[in-house]
């Protein structure tokens, strides 16, 4: 391999690392302002409310996060055939078992799955949005002189098919998150440092617990609701 096509391979690993980083801090504030359709439900409605109206958000933060979801996806595929491609003996041989765990081997398949379930949760959710403020011309966030966020929110638990969806959905998040997470800071350059079995320590937590919040959320609206 020639050095311009090392640099390309690692500045294609760097920037699958970026982006894997900046969606993990996305996840983590999409968890935070959903815990408060539980906890505080005009807090919601409010927040939801500057989110969604918020130009800034809108038309800066909301394109960058849309550009990071398909790059991410995108590039993770690119990097799976080329190290694929690049291995001239395969897995069925070398015995991926000894070699690497499930999670590590099937990054895409759980990343698939995520991107599945983002396109129902687009369905459910954005393009609804975008067809209310940007078609219908609706920028208030009203229904009956209410905010409806928290309504709208709690309507699509009702459905237990649509709950264990999510559920099965941020199960596979876990999954992905539990190798990603300590992926992203070892291409970043940190493997090797004295941090690392912290930071693998924080990802395995985080790998828990954010998916296992949304799945608590997804469940409290379906038995509130029955």
């Amino acid at each position: 391999m020639s050095n311009n096509e090392t640099a390309s391979s690692i500045l294609r690993k760097v920037l699958m690392a970026l982006s894997g980083m900046f969606l993990i801090v996305f996840l983590f504030q999409h968890l935070l302002i959903n815990s408060f359709s539980v906890l505080n439900e005009s807090l919601f409605n409010k927040v939801s409310h500057f989110m969604g109206t918020n130009y800034l958000v809108q038309f800066v933060l909301q394109p960058v996060l849309m550009f990071g979801v398909i790059f991410h996806l995108i590039m993770g595929m690119y990097l799976d055939r080329k190290n694929n491609s690049a291995r001239p003996i395969k897995y069925a041989v070398e015995k991926p078992k000894n070699n690497s765990s499930w999670i590590s081997r099937n990054m895409i398949v759980t990343g698939v799955m995520i991107m599945l379930f983002l396109a129902l949760h687009f369905y459910d959710f954005w393009i609804p949005e975008i067809k209310t403020k940007y078609i219908d011309g609706d920028m208030s966030g009203l229904h009956n002189g209410e905010f409806r966020y928290w309504h709208e929110l709690n309507h699509k638990f009702h459905d237990i098919y649509r709950v264990l969806i999510y559920c099965v959905a941020f199960i596979f998040l876990s999954l992905h998150l539990m190798h990603g997470f300590q992926s992203a800071f070892k291409t970043a350059g940190v493997s090797r440092s004295k941090y690392m079995p912290t930071i693998k320590l924080i990802g395995y937590v985080y790998a828990i617990i954010v998916p296992l919040g949304f799945i608590l959320i997804a469940l409290m609206k379906y038995f509130s609701a029955s």
